[in-house]
């Protein structure tokens, strides 16, 4: 009587998922996640069978890979790298999250870490040097770059310069309206990149003053930052009174051109009518 033939090291694998995670997808198919999760699954069902020889005219040919092309880990077919931020395998000792893709590194960064967290390798970009690419667009570094480039092939994207592509101001924090009640104190902010870098001024809608001029109870005040190429300015206005209602506006201007496509409105709550006023209507209404 023969005897029934062992299962291959995959099957075994599949067969133990299956039964002792209880996974509510069936045996076989594979959840939804991302990609690089998908491919790490795979390979643990593949760990353990010896590479064969490679056929590179039976690889499937991936699509869509945004941080470029790395080999399998039999170095035989071709496979999508991950991108900026995702998890990644830190060395060769093992193949489930996969490599990083081009001007990438694998990373452990345990700096941000709370109590109790875990680290996990991400991947990294090498540069940090801002690039203006040559669809008159700034990026914040190559990988990102990249991820353009990999997306759209058919608009043969380059490299123009190193630095940000000089333009007219963008503002990235725009003011809001505010509501505030008189003897208050508020204060708006704007948010702005540029390349050369822009100047802001603060105006009121109906005057042709550039604030603060003179009153004191008005004031702004400016500073570089958050991030590179950009500049941050306040208004602040102490003890509001009944004059300061209205519209504001946050101009920026570079050597490039001008900006001012943000506003903020400043209301005043109206007074409630008191029961005097009610009686005066009541009487009004009597006469008419």
């Amino acid at each position: 009587m023969s005897e029934p033939a062992n299962p291959a090291p995959s099957q075994l694998f599949s067969l133990l998922l299956c039964l002792s995670w209880a996974l509510p997808w069936p045996c076989g198919a594979l959840p939804n996640a991302p990609d690089y999760l998908q491919r790490g699954w795979q390979r643990l069902l593949e760990e353990g069978e010896s590479c064969s020889d490679c056929s590179p005219e039976e690889c499937p040919m991936p699509r869509g890979c945004l941080a470029g092309l790395v080999r399998d880990p039999c170095e035989c077919c071709w496979e999508c790298a991950n991108l900026e931020g995702q998890i990644c395998d830190l060395d060769n000792t093992n193949h489930f999250y996969g490599k990083c893709g081009d001007h990438l590194e694998c990373k452990l960064d345990t700096g941000d870490l709370r109590k109790g967290e875990v680290p996990e390798p991400q991947c990294a970009c090498l540069s940090s040097q801002t690039l203006c690419g040559s669809d008159g667009k700034t990026y914040a570094q190559i990988c990102k770059f990249q991820e353009v480039f990999h997306a759209h092939p058919e608009a043969n994207l380059t490299v123009a310069h190193e630095g940000p592509c000089e333009s007219e101001p963008q503002i990235l924090s725009p003011p809001y309206d505010v509501w505030n009640v008189t003897g208050q104190d508020v204060i708006f902010g704007c948010e702005v990149f540029a390349y050369p870098m822009a100047s802001i001024e603060w105006r009121k809608d109906g005057t042709e003053i550039l604030l603060p001029g003179d009153d004191p109870h008005i004031s702004v005040q400016f500073r570089g930052g958050p991030q590179k190429y950009e500049v941050t300015g306040w208004l602040q206005i102490q003890g509001i009174r009944v004059t300061d209602e209205g519209t504001y506006r946050c101009f920026a201007r570079n050597r490039v051109g001008e900006v001012a496509l943000n506003m903020t409105g400043l209301s005043l709550p109206r007074p409630r009518p008191g029961p005097e006023d009610d009686v005066e209507s009541e009487e009004l209404d009597d006469y008419y």
